[in-house]
């Protein structure tokens, strides 16, 4: 019997974050002891009529509005035809961000996976089940945290010392965004441990100007980073400005983690305005988007670089040959990392998630792989809307 969707949930929860701010600029969250921090998400369950739940939790706001704007269309659908209703949703949100598509798409996987009874990276197509991780630290503080280059480099040594082959720095923003203090914890950092890991360096779009980016870039350049990603107040889209840094630095780009959909991805690479790729099954159309931008970098000969933690995430990289690490984020040597007390198995994307040889597994149960909470997340519950 083919399996049908008959019900739709959408619940929306909130979950405290301890010693956790905002940066002047507003928006990046930092390290700030005895502040609390509530963040939101989204848990999603897809049921069908063979008893059978599709589930993820993650997602924000604005692609809970256009989930609403798609889940209808949905009910009374086959879950197993993904790559039709993945269709659908694009046109139907061709103005707006495709972010509602992602959260989706991923139940609709897990949905699979336990409807055949296989995880979902065997679905796509196993490569492997574990992978090795970089460290992605919290943006910096002026609080005790990370707020030199000294306290940047010893984090560093600490993820080293616990098996960690990446470190990725997230430098100060807004107001606190100086270039030669970003600089400064760079060539820190990579005299460091520049001899035993990889390091790479986001500055999440804060650098003001080209001049300020094209600084910081030279002292990658001098520390050998592995890349250098958004490296300033584009927003991360422009083709022009990325080709004309690539032409000025030695440090590899990362780039398109906030360009949405297959064909902007592909127009970057095409006009060679990175070098690797970024992708976010969550951001970009889920597990079938991600892995649409997998495939395509491959073509291109060059490596995706999946954007954030997660089981999705972890399923995506497991099936992927052309991919070097897994982003283990937001971290920090005080505050905790940001995940959710969703799950109620063992799995976590705490900064101890990481095995002595620093890598991180892949969940092999059915579908995800992870059992979800669901009295904790009802016991949270902010809103929720059902479609049937």
């Amino acid at each position: 019997m083919v399996p049908t969707i008959t019900r739709i949930e959408s619940v929306e929860f909130g979950y405290e974050l301890p010693d956790v701010g905002y940066a002047p600029n507003g928006f990046s969250i930092v390290y700030e002891p005895g502040t609390t921090t509530e963040r939101k998400l989204f848990a999603l369950r897809v049921h069908t009529d063979d008893g059978t739940t599709g589930e993820y939790v993650g997602g924000n706001s604005p692609g809970a509005a256009q989930l609403n704007m798609i889940a209808d269309y949905l009910v009374g659908k086959n879950p197993l035809e993904r790559e039709r209703h993945w269709s659908a949703f694009k046109r139907a949100l061709r103005k707006y961000d495709w972010m509602g598509m992602g959260p989706i798409d991923i139940a609709l996987w897990d949905f699979a996976g336990k409807y055949r009874g296989a995880p979902i990276h065997e679905l796509l197509g196993s490569y492997r089940s574990s992978f090795p991780a970089y460290a992605s630290t919290y943006q910096g503080d002026r609080n005790g945290g990370l707020d030199s280059p000294d306290a940047y480099a010893d984090f560093a040594e600490d993820c080293l010392e616990m098996g960690y082959q990446g470190f990725k720095i997230h430098d100060w923003g807004g107001d606190w965004t100086d270039p030669d203090e970003t600089a400064a914890v760079v060539r820190e950092v990579g005299r460091r441990v520049g001899d035993e890991m990889d390091l790479m360096l986001d500055p999440a779009c804060n650098p003001a100007t080209f001049a300020d980016a094209l600084k910081i870039g030279k002292a990658c350049d001098d520390a050998d980073f592995l890349w250098y990603e958004d490296p300033y107040r584009d927003g991360g889209v422009s083709q022009h400005s990325h080709r004309k840094l690539r032409e000025m630095l030695d440090t590899p780009l990362l780039q398109t983690e906030h360009v949405r959909g297959l064909e902007a991805h592909t127009d970057f690479v095409a006009t060679e305005s990175t070098d690797f790729v970024r992708a976010d099954p969550e951001y970009d159309g889920g597990i079938t988007g991600a892995m649409k931008i997998a495939h395509m970098a491959e073509g291109f000969g060059l490596d995706v670089e999946y954007h954030a933690p997660g089981p999705a995430q972890r399923h995506c990289l497991a099936a992927t040959r052309n991919s070097n690490y897994y982003e283990v984020a937001l971290v920090h040597p005080i505050c905790p990392n940001t995940q959710p007390p969703v799950y109620a198995d063992d799995y976590s994307d705490m900064l101890d998630t990481v095995d002595a040889d620093g890598h991180v597994h892949v969940p092999d149960g059915p579908g995800l792989g992870v059992e979800y909470d669901w009295d904790e997340i009802e016991a949270r519950e902010i809103g929720r809307r059902v479609y049937e």
